[in-house]
């Protein structure tokens, strides 16, 4: 795996430039694969063709005579992601038959493709089967089972750890620059990965403040992670009441998810979905409401929630719907024995737009996932899976995590992280390095060696930098 380089010459064909397709797409391209795209829609056709620099296609995906023109015996990945679960799977077959080693479909239904399932993915001839909204659900699940809600990822096989949490106005870190962050509290070793500000992800420097509103990503080892979340100021308790706006594929599934060990309420505004979802979800409160309706979340017991989740298939009524449950829940508080409490809740967005996922965290939400991204992602990881050891999607923000090794000899091993050069401030950062056996925080001395592990962040139109700074 050490030294491998970004496969530049893979051929992927993609069926289907919808979100998940088009998203993929762009990205590919980007990093320097071959892309070909066979899809229907003029408009989408016409879209891409001014925007990615792939070759299309405009065709039916079930037409032979496509397949034949984009090669697809030369391909070396098929990734079927067409709005249509049965086209996706029986593409896989034809994809099959022209010798593609391997296919990924997207797949709605949970009802195939999974080891029980009458067809399974061996049956299927699909090699990763994606179920974009069932990863939204578990993704949601995972967070708010793991810490209070916060999104913390975990990389160097749960060594290291990345934590977002918001800047309030009274943080003691609020108005300081991480140049003097990092001499003040210098008890155990973190970094400032990323910032989510406004609409802009940003990679930051020493030089750069922290200030009220802003999204911050902290790294540090996982020996540390407990002192972080005191610094930031992270409740560690878990989260016991949940409400979900929208009883749709995502916020059904996850009052599933939840139901057993966690309280649910859900709101959904389509008086037959909400009757069918009050008897199909057996350990979850269903209502019948408007959840964009500030009386209607308040007498639905808003107040009383830990956790607020706008789960509906509108961006708007999401993102509107994070921003009024926050307001109300930091102006109004709760009187517990006769004493003010005051309550610190999250609030967490289902986005469908990923242009809107870095606004949605700084508007209202204190998380926001998309699921092309989720999707897109986990494809991306298997594709990568030789020249990088793993990838992660901050979410909320416009940037990776990465784990890679250093090649010999390539950029990164002949000069310390302080003279790698100015190009590459602003897009990235080296978080951490695998030395003498364990992880340690990378600073501005720290010299990357031969085959060195690092853990990096960029954002996310310049992992193919990181690719030409770590692998020759």
């Amino acid at each position: 795996m050490n030294g491998n380089k970004p496969a530049k010459l893979t051929n992927i064909l993609i069926l289907g430039l919808g979100g998940v397709g088009y998203y993929l797409a762009k990205r590919l391209v980007h990093e320097g694969y071959a892309i070909t795209v066979i899809e229907q829609d003029s408009g989408s056709i016409r879209h891409a063709d001014g925007n990615i620099d792939a070759r299309l296609i405009q065709g039916n995906a079930m037409s032979i005579e496509c397949w034949r023109e984009a090669g697809a015996e030369k391909m070396d990945y098929l990734i079927s992601v067409t709005n249509n679960d049965a086209v996706n799977m029986m593409t896989c077959l034809i994809g099959d038959r022209f010798g593609i080693p391997r296919k990924i479909a997207r797949v709605r239904s949970r009802e195939f493709g999974n080891e029980n399932s009458i067809l399974n993915a061996g049956d299927l001839k699909v090699d990763l089967i994606i179920h974009p909204e069932e990863l939204v659900a578990q993704e949601i699940f995972r967070l708010i089972k793991l810490r209070a809600g916060n999104d913390i990822i975990a990389v160097a096989k749960g060594q290291i750890q990345a934590m977002a949490t918001r800047i309030h106005e009274k943080s003691p870190l609020a108005f300081r620059k991480l140049k003097d962050i990092s001499q003040e509290y210098n008890e155990f070793p973190f970094r400032v990965v990323a910032i989510a500000r406004g609409i802009t992800t940003l990679i930051p420097g020493g030089e750069d403040e922290l200030l009220p509103q802003d999204q911050a990503f902290f790294m540090a080892s996982n020996e540390n992670l407990t002192r972080l979340m005191g610094l930031t100021g992270v409740e560690q308790q878990k989260r016991h009441r949940v409400m979900i706006i929208g009883g749709g594929l995502v916020g059904s599934r996850l009052a599933e998810l939840l139901g057993k060990t966690v309280k649910v309420r859900m709101i959904e505004k389509d008086e037959p979905t909400a009757q069918e979802l009050s008897f199909a979800l057996k350990n979850a409160e269903v209502l019948y409401g408007d959840g964009s309706d500030s009386d209607v979340l308040v007498s639905a017991g808003l107040l009383e929630m830990d956790t607020f989740i706008t789960a509906t298939g509108e961006n708007e009524t999401n993102i509107m719907g994070c921003v009024l449950a926050k307001h109300l829940m930091t102006s109004r508080s709760t009187h517990k024995r006769g004493k003010q409490h005051s309550k610190h809740s999250k609030c967490i967005a289902l986005v469908n737009k990923e242009d809107y996922v870095v606004l949605a965290t700084t508007m209202g939400s204190d998380l926001a996932l998309n699921k092309k991204i989720l999707a897109g992602n986990k494809i991306l990881k298997f594709i990568r899976r030789g020249e990088l050891l793993s990838v992660a999607h901050l979410h909320g923000f416009d940037a990776e995590m990465v784990e890679i090794v250093a090649a010999p000899d390539s950029p990164i091993t002949r000069k310390p992280l302080s003279k790698i050069g100015s190009y590459y401030n602003g897009k990235m950062m080296i978080g951490s390095i695998h030395r003498d056996g364990v992880w340690q925080v990378a600073i501005g001395d720290t010299h990357i060696q031969n085959n060195e592990r690092a853990i990096v962040v960029c954002m996310s139109q310049h992992l193919k930098d990181v690719q030409k700074l770590f692998l020759t």
